[in-house]
């Protein structure tokens, strides 16, 4: 009888959970098959643009009206370069935080995580002016830093919930041995914490390249990300649907294939810790 109980139960999550996926998944879904119709197909009813004639006709003028490669690489370069900086900073914070612990590291960490809840735009005056001033305007590295700053408080909390989970004898057995503190935290801890960094570099990647606020603030056209390559396909005209979602799809693909590839890292890495 608990064997069938134990069954139903878990037939009915896992119904829930591919429901909740779904629902999750489905205006992807309907963007990407929106972006296979014509203008004139992507505003009838539902039934009537799935039973119309697919194309290829929304790429073929997206691709010839925008740089989709020039917009492709430069998000790539954003999200990557702020990623690894972000790493470099947040990996020796970390360490120190787990290891070395203060009085303070608890309220230290609630500040950092704190500045996330401020309104994007409450600084986005002050932060213009300063790009202006230094000459950072539509540049990709105002970018880099800028998202570092932005994703660096969560970068460092996961890096912090990962090294906590390390036993510290194993970092004084190497301080007994003679490693130093670079040897420590590169050969030492880097090492074993490596599903923790993984899941937060890939997390990171994926918040950089959806950030949309300040890559359409600060840039115009020479360090436009995809986000400012979507964005271009609103105009006072009205929205073309079929190009916008072809755009959409376009920009969404490669984070899709990512994540879709390293989904057991990620998993791996968010559940490190988790089980003893």
């Amino acid at each position: 009888m608990s064997r069938n109980v134990s069954q139903t139960r878990v037939t009915l999550v896992t119904i829930a959970a591919w429901t909740v996926g779904f629902l999750i998944f489905f205006p992807i879904l309907w963007t990407i098959l929106m972006s296979f119709k014509t203008e004139g197909d992507a505003i009838k009813t539902p039934i009537e643009m799935l039973t119309s004639s697919w194309t290829l006709e929304s790429y073929h003028e997206v691709q010839e009206r925008s740089d989709y490669f020039r917009h492709f690489w430069n998000s790539v370069v954003i999200s990557l370069g702020s990623t690894l900086v972000a790493l470099i900073i947040a990996i020796p914070a970390a360490w120190s935080m787990a290891f070395v612990p203060g009085k303070r590291t608890k309220d230290l960490l609630m500040w950092m995580l704190s500045t996330k809840m401020m309104p994007a735009v409450g600084v986005l005056v002050p932060m213009y002016l300063m790009f202006r001033d230094f000459g950072l305007l539509d540049s990709r590295l105002g970018l880099v830093g800028v998202l570092t700053l932005i994703n660096l408080p969560i970068v460092v909390w996961m890096l912090y919930t990962y090294f906590k989970e390390i036993p510290g004898e194993i970092l004084e057995a190497a301080r007994m041995d003679g490693a130093s503190l670079r040897s420590e935290i590169l050969y030492v801890l880097t090492p074993m914490a490596v599903p923790g960094i993984a899941s937060t570099m890939l997390l990171n990647v994926i918040l950089a390249w959806n950030e949309a606020f300040w890559t359409l603030q600060l840039t115009t056209s020479k360090a436009a990300p995809l986000t400012q390559f979507i964005a271009s396909y609103s105009s006072p005209e009205g929205l073309f649907y079929a190009k916008l979602s072809a755009a959409s799809t376009m920009a969404i693909a490669p984070i899709l294939i990512l994540g879709w590839f390293s989904q057991k890292q990620l998993v791996r890495g968010l559940t490190f810790g988790a089980v003893k």
